[in-house]
C-alpha cells in the first residue's frame, strides 16, 4: 500500500484449465492484427516456460480513477460521450503511463521482498510480456472475471491496472480462494459495447473493439465500425462505464494518474490542431505517444467526422478540409469519409450488430 498498490495475491503457475479457452480465441482470429499473442501460443498460460525456474507468481492491483474524480464520474463520461464536438480518452490514458508506473513500483515491491527474505529470482511484467493477467489475478483472489472479459472486484469494480512479479520463490499462495463470480444475470457490459465486441459473456472480438481499433489497428479504421465510434479518439470505457460494481471504484492515491490538462476536457478541433511536434508534447510520458501522431488524426478524423454529421458546424468541415491537401493516404481516405458523412443524415446512428 505503501507503494500504492490497492491489493495483492500470490497465484501458481499451473494454469492448464485456462489454455482450451485461449486457443479457441486464437483460432477465432479474435485477437485480430495482434500478431504477438499467436506468436506466443501458450507461453501465455505457461509462467515457468516464459520465465523458466517460476513457481509463483505475485500479483497486484492498482487503482487508477483520478484522485479529483467526482461521485458522479460515470453520468460525467456517458454525458460527455453524448457530445460530438468534445473527444473523449479513455480513463486511463488521461495521466502517466501506467507502464512505467507499474513496473517501477513492482520492481520496488521485488526489493522490499527481497530485503525479508534474502535474493530471489524475478522478473516483474504489466502488459509487458505474453501473460495471463487475469486468470492470475482472479487465482490469487483479486476477483473474478467479468462477462467483459476484466477483472471486477466487489469493493473496487474494474478500474484498476494489473501487474505481476514472477518469482522463483516457493511463497505460501494466496489464502483466500478464488473469488465467486457476482454478474449474475446482467448483461449491462454487452449492450452498451458500441460496436457489439463483446460477441458473447467472457468473450470479446478484439477487431470490433473501439479500444483496439483506435490503439492497436495501425491500417484504415473499417467504415462499418466508424460511425459508432463517435467521440472516441483513444479507447473505450463503456463497458465498464456501465457496470453496476464500478460504482465502488477506488480513487488512486497516486499522482501519476491525475488527467493532464489537455486531455481533461479536449475538444475534437483543438486535438486536430495538434501538429506533430504539439503531439509528443503533450504526450510525453502518456500512453497515448505510443500510436503515433498518423493514428492520432486518423482517430481524430473519424470523429470529426461522426460530429460534422451530427452538428453541421461548418468550422469541422473547414478544419478537415485544410488538412486534405497535406495528408498521408491513410489519414486522406479518412478526411474524405468525414467530410462525406454531413450528406448522409442518420447515417450509423445505431449501434453496429454482431
Amino acid at each position: 500500500m505503501e507503494l500504492g498498490f490497492s491489493q495483492i495475491g500470490v497465484a501458481g503457475v499451473h494454469l492448464a484449465t485456462a489454455e482450451p479457452g485461449l486457443v479457441a480465441w486464437l483460432d477465432a482470429g479474435f485477437h485480430g492484427g495482434m500478431g504477438y499473442m499467436a506468436a506466443h501460443g501458450l507461453k501465455r498460460a505457461r509462467p515457468d516456460a516464459l520465465v523458466p525456474g517460476t513457481v509463483r507468481v505475485i500479483t497486484a492491483r492498482m487503482d487508477y480513477l483520478p484522485r479529483d474524480t467526482p461521485v458522479d464520474w460515470r453520468e460525467q463520461e456517458a454525458n460527455r460521450a453524448a457530445q460530438p464536438g468534445e473527444a473523449v480518452v479513455s480513463v486511463y490514458a488521461r495521466g502517466r503511463d501506467y507502464h512505467k508506473v507499474l513496473r517501477n513500483r513492482l520492481q520496488r515491491l521485488a526489493e522490499r521482498i527481497a530485503a525479508e527474505i534474502g535474493p530471489f529470482g524475478h522478473r516483474v511484467f504489466c502488459d509487458s510480456a505474453p501473460v495471463l493477467e487475469v486468470e492470475l489475478a482472479g487465482r490469487s483472489g483479486l476477483g473474478w472475471r467479468g462477462k467483459h472479459t476484466l477483472l471486477l472486484d466487489r469493493s473496487a469494480g474494474s478500474m484498476f491496472f494489473l501487474g505481476e512479479i514472477y518469482v522463483d520463490a516457493a511463497l505460501p499462495l494466496s489464502a483466500s480462494p478464488p473469488v465467486e463470480e457476482h454478474c449474475g444475470r446482467c448483461t449491462a457490459c454487452l449492450d452498451a459495447c458500441p460496436t457489439a465486441a463483446i460477441v458473447a459473456p467472457y468473450r470479446v472480438d478484439a477487431r470490433r473493439c473501439i479500444s483496439y481499433l483506435t490503439i492497436e489497428h495501425d491500417g484504415p479504421i473499417p467504415v462499418e465500425f466508424r460511425a459508432a465510434i463517435g467521440n472516441r479518439v483513444y479507447g473505450c470505457d463503456d463497458c465498464q462505464r456501465v457496470c453496476p460494481w464500478n460504482k465502488y471504484a477506488q480513487r488512486s492515491v497516486l499522482p501519476d494518474f491525475d488527467a493532464r490538462e489537455p486531455l481533461r476536457a479536449p475538444t475534437l478541433l483543438a486535438l486536430w490542431a495538434w501538429d506533430e511536434t504539439a503531439f509528443l508534447q503533450h504526450t510525453e510520458g502518456s500512453p497515448i505517444r505510443r500510436i503515433g501522431h498518423a493514428r492520432w488524426q486518423r482517430n481524430v478524423a473519424v470523429a470529426l467526422g461522426n460530429a460534422w454529421r451530427e452538428t453541421g458546424d461548418p468550422a469541422i468541415a473547414e478544419a478537415l478540409a485544410a488538412r486534405r491537401p497535406s495528408a498521408s493516404d491513410l489519414l486522406a481516405e479518412h478526411i474524405d469519409w468525414a467530410l462525406a458523412q454531413r450528406q448522409r443524415p442518420g447515417a450509423g446512428s445505431a449501434a453496429v450488430q454482431p
